[in-house]
């Protein structure tokens, strides 16, 4: 568990929120991400609790509130929450694609006691904060400009591989609900047609998503082992990251190699398909620890590799998500548009 205060100056009383603190969350399938929201950009009691740690997602949440610094700041019951969640919101019933956790949104509304509870996709939320991103909080891999008024490109591999965008609707945005982290893998080289083959083995249906993650790190060492002949010494990713960014082995350095190609082509893929001229942007846990090395690899040229369209990619600016929280400025963002309507209505 880790924790922290946010740094900024505190907002003139004004603009603290009327009914007291909100609840956000930003729920991966590895770790639990909680905060209190004292106004607009003011996150206070951050914590990251470990998903494997507890049974339930109330029973995460309950540790939570629970904790001491959480209970120091709390002077109000809390009446609203905004939960990102790793998984596609389609209804009421939330079952996690990369964890066990399974509730009722309802249910868990009513056994926290909250006035308005929103679920939404983790990457949803993240896709809300981009156009809040300061200059300080990402960092540019490659040429290439935005154009304003154009829409933007979200891609992100940790536990599994997240995708949306953002579009641009008269003075705001609209956030895709996307899964395109699950659509269907394409080769782009012999090297990756040997992989995919080997993924065969093993599943019926191989999806990006199984490449471009923490355990596609490992599947991607375990095939380009398998097809150079050369020892699987059944590394983890951590491990295999390790390795090849102190460039202690090249079977890890192929691997990420890969990896980061194989990435670039499917945030080249995304920058077509949305016309993403304001930009694609990289989140997840992994990419920003590869820090330089991610910056030397193929991602950039695979990005731009679509043969008459280099052109047009080759314009189109993609960065790497440095901020420590940022969907919590977009969760805050849905919930806050939530409770506009409510009233509105």
């Amino acid at each position: 568990m880790t924790s922290s205060t946010a740094a900024a100056a505190l907002p003139p009383s004004s603009a603290f929120h009327a009914h007291g603190p909100r609840l956000l969350a930003d729920i991966g399938g590895t770790n639990a991400r909680f905060a209190l929201e004292f106004a607009a950009g003011r996150f206070e009691a951050i914590e990251v609790l470990a998903c494997d740690d507890y049974p339930t997602i109330a029973a995460a949440l309950q540790a939570y509130l629970a904790l001491p610094a959480v209970q120091a700041q709390l002077t109000l019951p809390l009446r609203h929450a905004a939960l990102a969640i790793a998984n596609p919101i389609t209804g009421d019933t939330v079952r996690m694609t990369n964890h066990h956790w399974e509730f009722s949104i309802e249910a868990l509304r009513q056994a926290c006691g909250f006035a308005t509870l929103v679920v939404a996709n983790d990457f949803t939320a993240l896709a809300r904060a981009l156009p809040h991103l300061a200059d300080d909080q990402k960092v540019q891999v490659g040429g290439g400009a935005p154009v304003p008024n154009t829409p933007l490109g979200l891609v992100g591999a940790g536990t599994g591989l997240g995708v949306s965008g953002l579009i641009p609707c008269k003075s705001s945005w609209t956030a895709l609900l996307s899964e395109g982290g699950h659509v269907t893998f394409s080769p782009a080289n012999e090297l990756e047609v040997a992989i995919l083959t080997y993924a065969w083995r093993e599943f019926d249906h191989v999806s990006a998503e199984r490449f471009l993650s923490g355990d596609g790190i490992v599947l991607l060492y375990r095939a380009i082992a398998s097809h150079e002949g050369v020892a699987d010494e059944g590394l983890d990713a951590p491990e295999i990251s390790r390795r090849a960014l102190a460039g202690e082995s090249p079977l890890c350095m192929r691997a990420i190699d890969t990896f980061c190609g194989m990435l670039g082509t499917v945030a080249g893929n995304l920058a077509i398909t949305l016309g993403a001229q304001g930009g694609i942007y990289i989140g997840g846990g992994i990419v920003p620890r590869l820090g330089d090395y991610f910056a030397r690899s193929p991602f950039r040229a695979r990005f731009e590799h679509k043969g008459r369209f280099v052109h047009y990619l080759s314009q189109v600016p993609t960065y790497i998500i440095t901020a420590k929280y940022p969907a919590f400025v977009g969760v805050s963002a849905i919930l806050a548009e939530k409770l506009a309507d409510q009233q509105g209505s």
